[in-house]
């Protein structure tokens, strides 16, 4: 959790009216001249350039709606000072929601990625909260809760920016279970908190007196994702613990307008404001939109091509898995395509995602990701976003290709749709607002193929083998469990093709998709036997069965010829095969096993012979002669436990004795080494010559070993002589010459 105080900062001008007077002016100016309800603020006309702000010499206020400037709205003046100089001018939206949203009223904000969403509700919580007078007894004010980690914080950053001079507190809540000891001990008196569903659900589970029946506003930043099926459980659990009584405010790049997320939320009169619904296109104006029907198998070529091809530029490369973030990045890293490469995905720590977003903000390179970061997240200066694999759905696209083209920048996208993904760029056409999206051919002749190259890399590092096997499956997994049926068909792509593109050796199996075949495939036996009256229900339930295996054991189940005979009928028992992962079908009209017993004239008798009863006739069991004879046998088993025992401890002090042994006479050994060499450790090669040479010394405590061994070491010591007699002569010889 990162906490942040705002502190009031004095800007050395007098101020006129103290903070008491300035509450009362605002709150006055507010209800005095708010915008009637429904109204769009944008429709109407602004004051005059000579109109003064706040109060005016009449008596009356000077209106806010349809103001351009932020010093012309009723806010606070440290608030005013957070803005400038950075904020003068207020957005289209800014302009439509605040008129509304300072007054206290509910808000379903919709406006076009990058088109400063953000200020719409920072400014309304920042001020709701001081004109209240709230302080850090009154524990939590405002919560703002975001789809994704690095949005919020990327919100709570703006939040510090715009609030530096209040005297408020707000905190961050994201991550996992590292810090939330930490963050129980501070959360209660925190006045705003930016947090993910998830680990403000937690606070509200386990932080002891944690609680927001004082709550004044809450916020849901991209609610359209944030409402969705992903966030249903969190989002439910988390309103039911909200007081009804309070502010709401929703903005997004595709706003919801469902009556039943609406209800969950319990919004009242909601101001539906959708600045660009009379907007020419759903997109930024200043992006430039292609797209590319680019084969499977071609896919990581084309991007390759298109990366060597635009070395200076900032580009975003969406692509569906974390999976295939991974194998991609890691793989081109290895290529090295001259820029900078980094990766981003739901899988990474939350320290090492804000680092490479913070990295990929400052610095010309490409980033890999998946739609983590394609909705909020304000990446400056991105000139390209590449859309790997087709998005979802038309809301997806919007929010991919906002990361470029923000504000009144400029930027470029572009998608690689499968032939059979054609409808996409139908449905994206067909889009009311449009979006003014090219078909354009690949440049063939630039392409430059590194499939070849993917598979030395896979032989030359085995871990990137597996990568690349799990890329490849949670690729075909995204497509199998897309809705949009009319887009994506896993059964259309070339599987083949697009596991050699990865430089995999063999295409492997994929389980999901043999099912959905199998599945198919025992429907049209069934619809066969239905339309001819013929009874198929043997080969179906044989389909059925053979959907649950792996697809790799197929060549090891008999073919269906041979399990008939000769005269057309199977045979009564077969053997059961265990499957991979599948449990072990017992066969009821399998041979019970017997245990037959004789006696010394060869006659069978029953196993439990020998403890019956043969005195009464009847062969009962006796319970005496039962326990006696298990005494008996844990007498023997404990006799044999000592006989272990008493065997196990005396190798164990045989093997100590012989390596006590084995090291006195290394040791010995090198001792005497050392003594025929003088001391002189000038030829180690030598030295480590003599250690290794096996040579026995007499021992007075070995008796048997000396009578045995004396040869040795007489050998040993007049090998010894003889070689210092023959450098003696060569010395000698030497210096006569």
């Amino acid at each position: 959790m990162r906490r942040s105080k705002f502190k009031n900062s004095l800007s050395g001008k007098q101020r006129r009216l103290s903070e008491a007077h300035e509450i009362e002016l605002l709150d006055s100016w507010i209800e005095v001249m708010k915008p009637d309800s429904g109204t769009n603020p944008l429709s109407i006309p602004p004051p005059p350039p000579t109109a003064p702000v706040g109060r005016i010499l009449g008596g009356g206020f000077s209106p806010y709606a349809g103001c351009k400037l932020f010093r012309q709205l009723p806010i606070s003046q440290k608030t005013k000072d957070g803005l400038a100089p950075k904020y003068t001018e207020m957005s289209e939206i800014q302009r439509a929601s605040l008129p509304h949203s300072l007054c206290g009223r509910d808000i379903l904000g919709a406006a076009k990625t990058g088109s400063g969403k953000t200020l719409a509700f920072i400014i309304p919580v920042i001020e709701t909260l001081y004109r209240a007078r709230w302080g850090p007894e009154d524990g939590v004010g405002s919560i703002i809760i975001s789809p994704t980690k690095e949005l919020a914080g990327q919100l709570f950053e703006e939040l510090k920016t715009v609030g530096k001079h209040h005297s408020l507190s707000a905190g961050l809540l994201i991550g996992g279970r590292k810090d939330v000891d930490e963050e129980k001990q501070r959360v209660n008196s925190l006045n705003i908190l930016v947090c993910t569903p998830g680990r403000l659900l937690q606070h509200m589970d386990e932080t002891p007196n944690f609680e927001c029946s004082q709550l004044q506003v809450l916020v849901l930043d991209e609610a359209d994702r944030i409402l969705d099926a992903g966030f249903k459980m969190e989002v439910d659990a988390i309103i039911s613990q909200l007081p009804k009584q309070r502010q709401t405010l929703l903005f997004s790049a595709t706003q919801t307008k469902s009556v039943k997320d609406l209800a969950r939320l319990s919004l009242k009169d909601p101001e539906y404001i959708s600045v660009h619904a009379e907007s020419v296109t759903a997109t930024p104006e200043r992006l430039k939109q292609i797209a590319m029907i680019v084969p499977l198998d071609q896919k990581l070529n084309m991007l390759w091509s298109f990366i060597k091809a635009n070395l200076h530029s900032k580009i975003l490369v969406f692509l569906s898995s974390c999976k295939e973030v991974k194998f991609v990045y890691e793989a081109f890293k290895k290529l090295r395509p001259g820029i900078p490469l980094k990766c981003l995905h739901g899988r990474m720590k939350q320290n090492v995602r804000m680092a490479i977003y913070l990295e990929f903000c400052e610095k010309t390179s490409v980033l890999f990701s998946t739609d983590v970061a394609s909705r909020g997240l304000d990446f400056p200066g991105v000139d390209w976003v590449v859309q790997v694999d087709c998005p979802e759905d038309i809301p997806a696209y919007i929010h991919r290709v906002g990361r470029t083209a923000r504000f009144t920048s400029e930027g470029k996208s572009v998608l690689f749709l499968l032939p059979s993904e054609k409808e996409m760029f139908t449905k994206l056409q067909a889009v009311e607002p449009k979006i003014p999206i090219q078909l354009k051919k690949p440049k063939t002749e630039k392409l430059q193929p590194i499939s070849e190259l993917l598979s030395s890399l896979l032989v030359k590092y085995p871990d990137m083998q597996h990568l690349a096997k799990r890329a490849f499956v949670t690729y075909l997994k995204s497509i199998h469990l897309q809705r949009d049926r009319d887009v994506f068909d896993v059964s259309k792509l070339p599987i083949e093709e697009f596991a050699a593109s990865l430089g995999l050796p063999m295409t492997p199996k994929i389980r999901f998709i043999s099912q959905k075949q199998t599945k198919q495939k025992a429907s049209v036996e069934t619809i066969h036997e239905q339309e001819n009256g013929t009874k198929v229900v043997n080969r179906e339930m044989q389909s059925i069965d053979r959907s649950n295996m792996e697809i790799e054991d197929d060549v090891l189940l008999p073919k269906e010829t041979s399990l008939i005979d000769a005269e057309g009928n199977k045979p009564a028992d077969l053997s059961t095969r265990v499957l991979k992962k599948k449990k072990l079908k017992i066969n009821v009209h399998r041979p019970l096993g017997t245990r037959v017993k004789y006696d010394e004239e060869g006659n069978v008798i029953p196993p439990l012979a020998a403890l019956a009863d043969m005195d009464s006739g009847d062969g009962a069991l006796h319970p005496d002669k039962v326990k006696e004879r298990y005494a008996k046998l844990r007498e023997e088993m404990k006799e044999r436990d000592k006989e272990d025992k008493i065997l196990h401890r005396e190798r164990l002090r045989d093997r100590r004795t012989k390596e006590k042994i084995k090291r006195k006479r290394w040791r010995e050994g090198e001792e005497e080494v050392d003594k025929e060499d003088g001391g002189s450790e000038s030829d180690d090669t030598e030295k480590g010559k003599h250690k290794r040479s096996k040579i026995y010394f007499d021992s007075d405590n070995d008796d048997d070993e000396k009578k045995g061994k004396e040869n040795v070491g007489v050998s040993a010591d007049s090998v010894s002589i003889a070689e210092q007699e023959a450098l003696a002569l060569k010395l000698l010889s030497s210096m006569h010459s």
